[in-house]
């Protein structure tokens, strides 16, 4: 299936590595330009010389989001460079545990600041971009805002946010033709899940315990799952689709586990 994405340009916060990464190499296989936006300098170079070597073209700008108008550079510099704006994939963030016990005050604020309101600042800076080509928004939350984990307030509040900001812009933005949309991930195997899942004594029963629990196939989710559901959403095959939640889990989080 063609999704119409040749040489259109979209942005790609935390793009260099994991889901992030994901995303930028299948927009590049239907012949877009991701923006990869971060502060993984290495893996972003080291991804940028990949995409050459694959015959096609990214911009890798290094950024620490969260601070006062690095957003508005972000853009300045994608359009000094390609001239247009196609789309902007929120996905840069961070399970950082700022609990309502473990943390405090400022360390969920500062939560708030990593996780969440860069997304408001990038999209706020790309708005009039967006207008002319009738670009599109892709959230990537976490199923710690439908479901809790615990332990994680500032990171949960920050991606319930993402889904109440999907619908809020989704409303807003309809009358340029932009259209908004969340993937929502659980259980991903990325390198941020293997780091968490080496602090168990067994990391591998941790992993079965997990798997077990994930109805269609028993597998993890991986990355490319996330990937090709957002770049989908970013084309014009979803050009009747905003405002929506996709949930990319397995099952994970909806089926009954007694079907197990």
């Amino acid at each position: 299936m063609d999704l119409k994405l040749k040489n259109k340009v979209f942005i790609v916060t935390g793009g260099a590595e994991g889901i992030g990464k994901a995303i930028s190499l299948e927009l590049v296989n239907e012949g877009a330009i991701p923006v990869i936006v971060g502060r993984a300098a290495e893996a972003a170079e080291k991804l940028s010389r990949l995409i050459r070597e694959k015959g096609g073209e990214s911009l890798v700008i290094v950024k620490e989001l969260g601070v006062e108008d690095i957003c508005r550079d972000i853009i300045q510099h994608t359009i000094l460079t390609f001239g247009r704006i196609d789309g902007i994939v929120n996905n840069a963030g961070a399970n950082d545990s700022i609990g309502l016990i473990n943390g405090n005050p400022n360390a969920f604020k500062k939560s708030m600041l990593t996780n969440l309101t860069h997304c408001y600042d990038l999209v706020h800076y790309a708005i009039d971009y967006l207008k002319v080509t009738k670009g599109s928004i892709v959230n990537i939350s976490s199923k710690t805002a439908l479901t809790g984990q615990g332990g994680t307030s500032g990171y949960a509040a920050s991606k319930g946010a993402l889904l109440a900001l999907t619908r809020e812009w989704a409303v807003e933005l309809l009358s340029f033709g932009i259209r908004v949309n969340a993937v929502i991930p659980a259980e991903v195997m990325t390198p941020l899940y293997e780091k968490w899942l080496n602090t168990f004594e067994n990391s591998q029963d941790k992993l079965d315990q997990i798997v077990s629990k994930i109805p269609l196939e028993k597998r993890m989710t991986v990355p490319e799952d996330i990937a090709a559901a957002t770049v989908f959403l970013l084309s014009e095959r979803s050009a009747h689709t905003t405002g929506q939640w996709q949930i990319v889990d397995g099952g994970y989080i909806h089926l009954d586990r007694s079907i197990t």
